[in-house]
């Protein structure tokens, strides 16, 4: 019954109205956080072009955005809706002058998208063969150092055993749409991904399971440095916490584990290497993670940006970076994905504020 309430109550929550209270965030000494964007319905994946044009995926809204900031003061004084009337738009990518945008069973393309904001042409279908499940049916996209377009596929359920050549994967092909191929099994669902800046190694995040208590099983931040890995689902969650339904049919020896277990039920979604030069040195080639947040645990965890520390190619250290987003147990705002700007500076995208923030370091 508390479980219930509690989603009902963060699940009806309205979106926040008025002026965002960004006093509430809390970051470390020398960090500042500011608007970059407001009044963005469902603001989740970003994408970055060439000329600065922030591009943003939503899900229930079914719309994509460009954002432009052209006098460089750090806030967004141009916003387009570029597309409306899509299927869960979440993902975003952008490459050689187009837009690529995912839907539940397809992937578009908007060509030399840049100069034609203001009347986006016709969008070209490069793929139209993924389920269309809507559980776990929302899709992370980006471009890969190899030059392919990765497309994850969640599973279609909270604990399942779908059929592994069409979920619970991340698939990847060609910008053109063919060459389809599984990258990578057992990921339940994962809504975010980047590649290691120095050794150009996929990390990505995904979403653990719900209904096994409050603390299992963790959310998992996983390394996938070649083709082929296995990462347990559905038998196994993080390092080696065996499922009590599907455990007993695979050993979780057989399996890749976790890299770093996140926290249980933190929702971790959008993650970035950190490649500006903004930060402190200290923050440079590591990860940056968006904890959308619970929505059936109590007390709810995530609704923050957390930082898994590297050293020598490992997880040496998993803290919060900045926290407020939830306030005595309720929740103003949702993290969803990030993105570092050519300054350096990291934005933050929040779909239930309908904002995108700006973090940028100043100095002591």
């Amino acid at each position: 019954m508390i479980r219930l309430l509690l989603f009902l109550f963060i699940g009806s929550f309205p979106a926040f109205a008025g002026d965002l209270p960004l006093g509430d965030i809390r970051l470390p000494p020398g960090f500042t956080i500011g608007v970059y964007a407001d009044k963005l319905p469902g603001a989740r994946s970003m994408a970055l072009a060439t000329d600065g044009t922030l591009f943003v995926g939503t899900r229930s809204e079914g719309k994509v955005y460009a954002l432009q900031d052209r006098n460089g003061d750090g806030r967004a004084d141009r916003v387009l809706t570029l597309a409306s009337g899509l299927n869960m738009p979440n993902g975003v990518a952008f490459r050689d002058g187009a837009l690529y945008v995912a839907e539940v069973t397809r992937i578009l393309r908007y060509d030399a998208i840049e100069s034609r904001l203001d009347n986006p042409p016709r969008p070209v279908v490069v793929n139209d063969k993924f389920p269309s499940d809507t559980h776990h049916g929302w899709k992370f996209i980006r471009f890969g150092p190899d030059g392919l377009l990765y497309v994850p596929v969640g599973a279609p359920c909270n604990i399942c055993e779908p059929d592994p050549a069409r979920y619970a994967a991340i698939f990847r092909m060609r910008p053109d749409g063919t060459g389809l191929e599984r990258f990578a099994s057992g990921v339940r669902n994962t809504v975010g991904f980047d590649w290691h800046p120095a050794t150009g190694e996929l990390w990505f995040t995904d979403n653990g399971r719900d209904w096994l208590g409050n603390e299992r099983p963790p959310d998992e931040l996983n390394h996938a440095p070649r083709p082929g890995m296995h990462f347990g689902f559905p038998n196994c969650h993080g390092k080696h916490i065996a499922d009590p339904e599907f455990g007993a049919k695979r050993a979780c020896g057989e399996f890749t584990p976790a890299a770093q277990e996140l926290g249980a039920h933190v929702a971790s979604l959008g993650m970035r290497f950190y490649t500006g030069k903004q930060f402190p040195a200290t923050y440079r080639n590591q990860i940056f993670i968006a904890e959308h947040g619970s929505w059936n645990r109590f007390p709810p965890s995530g609704y923050r940006i957390t930082l898994v520390r590297l050293k020598d190619g490992r997880p040496n250290g998993y803290e919060v970076f900045a926290e407020g987003w939830l306030q005595f147990g309720l929740a103003w705002g949702r993290p969803v994905d990030l993105q570092v700007m050519p300054d350096g500076a990291l934005l933050v995208s929040d779909d239930k504020a309908g904002a995108i923030y700006r973090i940028a370091y100043q100095g002591r």
